[in-house]
């Protein structure tokens, strides 16, 4: 098998299994280099325990010779210089030699790839059972194991080799017993190893509640009183000052008071903030709920902006923005005139439908301007999967809001003009149909709690100004087509095209190309015939792109007689 050779992290305490996240806390210079070099190439790293956990300069000797190739996934830089790095596994290595680079070590190793006769055979699939049903127990018995791993677990029930990986690395074993189930490449071995160590782990509880029950039986409530208020002071002075108050969960709670109070995402983030605040720093569900709680203060609950709806300045941004459009613009007007006599009515969903270039885009940014609101743009061309419009959820490994929530972040404002271009591409496939997730959105009766699968809870969108956009109506879904109000744009014609070109494309391509300060001319000729000839199409995307080559080819003759004139007439005959 090929040798490979990639930096090495050396771990204390911590086995990195393939296929499982896991945050490492980075600290050493040479393994910080090692993380810089990683994300200079592929974002590939090879992570391996070493043997002893006190030693500072790690040599050769001190290492295990099997670990794990991980992907970073994300890299968090902390105030003192070190890192929190999250890597997921990717597949065990065999090291064949060390080698020590002036910043970092690196490692040529041989990948280990696992049987899948083994993993597939009627023996590991019996042991994959019992494996999964001890597990359940263990979790149910064990207040530590979150929901969310035990949801996880669920779904590896049929890949023997992963579900062994994921339970090893949840279980609460010391270093050496983890390094062997990772140095165990036989799945049955592991499995085995795995049912046994879950046995044992099951009795401990077992006995530890027994034992709790007897205690309880014989305490009074004073002398159970001073029992646990013995037991937190000694926990309180074995963790340190700081337990008793964490910065960092007090720091987000006030955000969480500042940004969310009143609404309904205030008491879901303060819960999620107390079940991060007892859970382990360094563990895969910390970086999944701190996740969670990060996107929730993002989003912009109550912040929205002040709407101008003065229909003379909208009048005067569009005509300034775009030429001819009288019935669109009257169209929009109206809307905007609405809106200012009756915030609260809920107008339907205007979709401007026309050929490709005839301004649909620019019209959703104009209408942005003259309101005074963020613009936001989703394109939905080729989107096939539901999960893109409503998110994941957060069982998934990486999940993520959908586009309309991100979206909204990136806006900043719960009501900005949100455009949804090429709605008429939408697709559909056996994940689902996304124009089902749009109609929540769109449909003004559903739209004011909008449930996106990752936050989980109601978000208002009857502030947003959806526009839409389409080429034709043939591709759009009959339900989103019945929500809202078709606005054609018909193609330009000449005398419109040449308008456009002297208002608009002419203007834009000598900035573009270093000429502004030069009067340049397009004779009448000239601009008919570039449209005549070169340019038969329905919007002036064409035309725009040769003004530019004619800019370009302008600027290079200037710069070939190395003098700059104050005037250049162009005709048709150039």
């Amino acid at each position: 098998m090929k040798v490979k050779r990639l930096p090495i992290i050396p771990l204390r305490e911590i086995v990195v299994f393939p296929e499982v996240i896991t945050p490492i806390l980075v600290g050493r210079l040479r393994s910080l280099s090692a993380v810089q070099e990683a994300m200079m190439e592929d974002r590939q790293i090879f992570v391996v325990a070493q043997r002893g956990p006190t030693d500072e300069d790690v040599r050769a000797d001190d290492l295990y010779r099997v670990g794990t190739v991980a992907n970073i996934v994300q890299i968090l830089r902390m105030p003192d210089g070190s890192m929190k790095v999250l890597v997921e596994g990717i597949m065990r290595g065999r090291v064949r030699r060390f080698f020590y680079g002036r910043d970092h070590m690196e490692a040529a190793f041989e990948p280990i790839t696992l049987d899948a006769e083994s993993s597939s055979s009627p023996r590991s699939e019996a042991l994959a059972r019992k494996t999964h049903e001890k597990f359940s127990i263990y979790a149910q018995m064990n207040e530590d194991v979150p929901s969310e791993i035990a949801s996880t677990i669920e779904t590896y029930q049929d890949s023997p080799g992963l579900l062994a990986d994921m339970i090893s690395a949840h279980l609460p074993l010391n270093l050496h017993d983890k390094q062997r189930l990772l140095e165990t490449f036989s799945v049955e071995d592991r499995l085995g190893q795995i049912l046994a160590h879950l046995t044992r782990e099951i009795e401990i509880l077992r006995l530890g509640a027994e034992i709790e029950r007897t205690v309880d039986n014989r305490l009074s409530k004073f002398q159970r009183d001073t029992y646990l208020r013995e037991k937190l002071d000694t926990i309180r002075q074995e963790l340190g000052p700081e337990a008793s108050e964490d910065p960092e969960m007090n720091s987000l709670r006030r955000k969480a008071r500042t940004r969310l109070s009143g609404t309904q995402a205030y008491d879901e983030v303060l819960s999620e903030i107390d079940k991060l605040a007892r859970m382990h720093p360094a563990s895969p569900e910390a970086a999944v709920s701190r996740n969670y709680i990060d996107w929730m203060l993002s989003l912009p609950w109550k912040k929205q902006s002040q709407d101008n709806t003065d229909i003379d300045h909208a009048h005067k941004v569009l005509d300034e923005d775009h030429h001819a459009l009288d019935e669109i613009k009257e169209r929009i007007v109206e809307h905007i005139a609405v809106m200012a006599l009756s915030p609260k009515v809920r107008g339907p969903i205007l979709c401007l439908v026309g050929p490709p270039g005839v301004g649909k885009t620019s019209l959703g940014k104009s209408v942005a301007r003259a309101l005074g609101r963020n613009f936001i743009r989703v394109s939905l061309g080729g989107v096939q999967d539901e999960a893109e419009i409503r998110g994941h959820r957060r069982t998934y490994i990486g999940a993520m809001p959908g586009k309309i929530i991100q979206q909204l972040k990136a806006a900043g404002t719960r009501n900005p003009v949100f455009l949804l271009d090429e709605i008429d591409k939408l697709g559909k496939d056996f994940r689902g149909d996304p124009s089902a997730a749009l109609l929540e959105a769109l449909d003004p009766e559903q739209n004011f709690a909008f449930v996106d699968n990752y936050i989980e809870i109601g978000f208002d969108l009857s502030s947003v100004l959806f526009l839409t956009t389409a080429n034709t109506t043939a591709g759009i879904p009959p339900a989103l087509a019945d929500r809202m109000e078709i606005l054609r744009i018909p193609g330009y014609l000449i005398n419109e095209k040449e308008a456009i070109a002297r208002g608009f494309l002419l203007p834009k391509q000598k900035l573009e190309n270093g000429l502004e300060d030069l009067q340049i001319r397009l004779t009448g000729d000239a601009l008919e015939s570039l449209i005549r000839g070169w340019t038969r199409e329905a919007g002036v995307r064409e035309l725009e792109r040769k003004i530019g080559k004619i800019m370009r080819v302008t600027a290079k003759k200037i710069v070939r007689k190395r003098r700059k004139p104050t005037r250049v007439d162009i005709s048709s005959d150039d």
